[in-house]
């Protein structure tokens, strides 16, 4: 399945992606939406990716598609089951009539899940105190790590039923599948914990379990953390042992490059304003006012500046000759001309689509635009409502 890097100065034509053709090297990077209430497709999840399809992006990347209700980060999530997949193949529909393709991010929150609005119990490598929802992960036994992985391959052939092009297995920010890769959660002392081998059984059983499902029908590409900035939890080293793993099990297409822990160190892949206050709004007293004296030690603010994760990516690019998408502060046509420059396959844009959707055709149009995304971060807290870009004002 892999491929040697096939590096273009042009981040504008077209390229392969596993059995894929793109029109182009930039992929939406998957931002969850808020735009399913019901945990069903609806207009608003059309129109979120309709736009930046019709605004130039060679794939735009729909977040969260949980592999089980369980699997949600919040109980209004949308998860994989037939009962979704009307709704879906609309979506996919609407995409493509953009000229875009379309990927399903694919996974299990693990222990970010919240068993309070899923009404399901959480599973971590460890029981795990989530102080979000005020609820404990189960210790996950053998067969529940079996059935995640089994659940994934089940939510990537709905996919391919959905008609998506590619999915992306989401092994990063401390989810089921990376909070195994952790060292400081993952304290088990079976076959699925100790030595980094035993820890990452889970993120390549998952994988494979995945493509054996879908075969070369689809792209199958992965989302894995690189380090999650925290004391203790996934350095770089151990992760570029992970994704060599990965590269030689042979099953992947691609592999996204993240940073960052949804648990512990969010701002770490995200880098600009910690809207501590406005996130804190969003919650219930005593939660709110704990969130509003303490948030600054879990919302650490890091400064922002373009292509943030290429130092580190570049680690991952020098060892590994698969196919690397390029994320974070990626929002310039320099930006994209470096990373394409550096070796890197694709780039991935999160906020400043959100901002500005027609960004893409614009840089096309006339390469010295600058995005508008002043990195405020305040469309963060607007996940808990419609996800959007609170300084254009442009709701999706």
């Amino acid at each position: 399945m892999n491929t040697q890097p096939n590096v273009s100065t042009d981040v504008f034509s077209a390229a392969k992606l596993g059995p894929i053709t793109l029109r182009n090297r930039v992929i939406k990077a998957a931002t969850f939406e808020a735009a399913t209430p019901d945990a069903l497709v609806t207009d608003d999840l059309i129109r979120y990716h309709r736009l930046p399809a019709a605004g130039g992006v060679g794939m735009t990347t729909v977040a969260y598609c949980a592999v089980s209700p369980g699997g949600r980060t919040d109980g209004w999530q949308l998860w994989m089951r037939p009962e979704a997949v009307p709704g879906l193949r609309r979506l996919t529909d609407a995409v493509h009539g953009e000229g875009a393709a379309i990927s399903a991010q694919i996974g299990h929150a693990g222990p970010v899940a919240n068993p309070r609005t899923n009404k399901a119990t959480a599973l971590a490598p460890v029981r795990f105190f989530n102080p979000l929802s005020m609820r404990f992960a189960k210790k996950a036994t053998r067969a529940d790590i079996d059935a995640v992985m089994a659940a994934h391959a089940n939510a990537a052939t709905l996919a391919i039923d959905a008609g998506f092009d590619a999915v992306e297995v989401h092994l990063g920010h401390n989810y089921f599948a990376s909070s195994f890769l952790s060292p400081l959660i993952n304290k088990r002392r079976d076959e699925f914990g100790g030595s980094l081998h035993n820890r990452a059984k889970v993120a390549r059983g998952t994988v494979a379990a995945v493509r054996e499902a879908v075969g070369d029908q689809i792209a199958v590409i992965a989302k894995l953390t690189m380090t999650d900035g925290v004391r203790g939890g996934i350095p770089l080293e151990e992760s570029l042992q992970t994704a060599q793993w990965l590269q030689e099990d042979g099953n992947l297409d691609a592999l996204e490059l993240t940073a960052g822990s949804s648990l512990v160190n969010p701002m770490y892949l995200f880098r600009g304003d910690a809207p501590v206050k406005e996130f804190a709004a969003n919650f219930k007293p005593p939660l709110r006012w704990g969130i509003r004296m303490s948030g600054h030690k879990f919302f650490r603010e890091y400064p922002y500046r373009e292509a943030f994760l290429l130092e580190q990516a570049r680690q991952f690019r020098a060892e590994l000759s698969m196919p690397l998408i390029l994320l974070g502060g990626i929002t310039n046509r320099d930006t994209m001309d470096l990373a394409m420059a550096e070796g890197f396959e694709f780039v991935a844009m999160g906020r400043a689509l959100l901002a500005e959707p027609d960004l893409l055709n614009r840089i096309q149009a006339d390469n010295t635009t600058k995005s508008g995304c002043t990195h405020c971060n305040l469309c963060m807290p607007t996940i808990y409502t419609r996800t959007h870009c609170v300084v254009t004002g442009k709701p999706y």
